[in-house]
C-alpha cells in the first residue's frame, strides 16, 4: 500500500500498458482515474474500473478525453478533481505508433502522432502542475519508449522523433518543477506484446527477431511497466528526477542487432 489514498490519473488507461499501470497503482492503494478516448474503449475502461474497485477496494472513475485537445484535457481534469480530488500522480501513457515509412508519411499521421505523444504531455502536465505546486507534491511519469534513445525501426520516424521529444520534455519539466517537490520522470518500455502490437507481432519471424534482439531473449510484459511506474510514484523515488527508466531487458545498451555482427563474432570465438 505504498500509494494509499493518493489520487492518480492514467491517460490511455483502458487497455494494454495503461490498464496494467492502473491495476498496479490501485493495488498499491491509489484511487485511479482511467482516461479513454473512443467509444470502443469505454467498455474496457468500465470493466477495468469495476475490477480495481472490487479487487483493491479503491475509488475509481472513467473519464473520456482526447488528451491532445486542450479543452478536453481541461474538462477531464476538472471532472477528476470534482470526483476524486486533485491529481497527485499523473501518468502520461496515451500514445500512438502508426507504421508509415518516411516517403509515404502523411501530414495527418505526423500531426496525430505529435499531438498524442508530445502535445498531450504538455497539456495534461501544465494543468495538473498548478495544483501540485500548491500542495508542494506531485509525481509525473511519462511513458516513452526505447525509441527515445535508439532508431528502433525504419518505418516509424514520426513515432521515434516524438518519443525523443517526450524524453527531453521530461528532463526540462524535471528542472522547472523540481523546486516545488514535483518529480518528473519517464519509463521507456521495449516491445511489449499488447493489442497495440498485435498485428506487428503476429508474424512469427518478426516476433522471433524481437526476442533474439533483446539481451534477455524475451519480451517484456505490461506488469513490469506498471511496477516501474509504482516505484517512481512512491516515496522511495523522492530523489529520482528527470530520469528515463528503461524497462527493456538491456536492449538500449547494445548497438548491433543479431543479424549484424553477432554471428560473425561467434565464429571468430570458435
Amino acid at each position: 500500500m505504498r500509494l494509499k489514498n493518493r489520487i492518480a490519473l492514467v491517460t490511455g488507461g483502458s487497455r494494454g500498458i495503461g490498464a496494467a499501470i492502473v491495476e498496479r497503482l490501485a493495488e498499491e492503494g491509489a484511487d485511479v482515474a482511467i482516461n479513454y478516448t473512443s467509444p470502443g474503449s469505454k467498455e474496457k475502461a468500465e470493466q477495468l474500473k469495476q475490477k480495481v474497485i472490487e479487487t483493491f477496494h479503491v475509488r475509481a472513475m472513467i473519464v473520456k478525453a482526447n488528451v491532445g485537445i486542450k479543452q478536453e484535457v481541461e474538462q477531464m481534469i476538472a471532472e477528476v478533481e470534482s470526483t476524486l480530488g486533485a491529481v497527485e500522480i499523473l501518468v502520461n501513457n496515451a500514445g500512438v505508433a502508426p507504421f508509415e515509412p518516411f516517403l509515404k508519411l502523411t501530414e495527418e499521421t505526423w500531426d496525430q502522432t505529435y499531438q498524442t505523444n508530445v502535445k498531450s504531455i504538455f497539456l495534461t502536465t501544465q494543468r495538473v502542475a498548478k495544483k501540485m505546486i500548491e500542495k508542494r507534491f506531485g509525481k509525473i511519469i511519462n511513458i516513452t519508449s526505447t525509441a527515445s534513445l535508439l532508431v528502433t525501426s525504419p518505418v516509424i520516424p514520426h513515432y521515434i522523433s516524438s518519443k525523443a521529444a517526450a524524453s527531453h520534455l521530461t528532463k526540462a519539466l524535471a528542472i522547472e518543477l523540481g523546486k516545488f517537490n514535483i518529480n518528473v520522470n519517464a519509463v521507456g518500455p521495449s516491445t511489449v506484446a499488447t493489442d497495440m502490437c498485435h498485428d506487428y507481432l503476429k508474424d512469427s519471424e518478426i516476433l522471433e527477431k524481437e526476442i533474439q534482439a533483446n539481451p534477455m531473449k524475451r519480451l517484456g510484459n505490461e506488469k513490469q511497466i506498471g511496477d516501474a511506474v509504482v516505484f517512481l510514484a512512491s516515496e522511495e523515488a523522492m530523489q529520482v528526477n528527470g530520469h528515463l527508466l528503461m524497462v527493456d531487458g538491456g536492449l538500449t545498451v547494445k548497438a548491433a542487432q543479431p543479424e549484424d555482427h553477432l554471428e560473425q563474432e561467434r565464429n571468430l570465438i570458435i
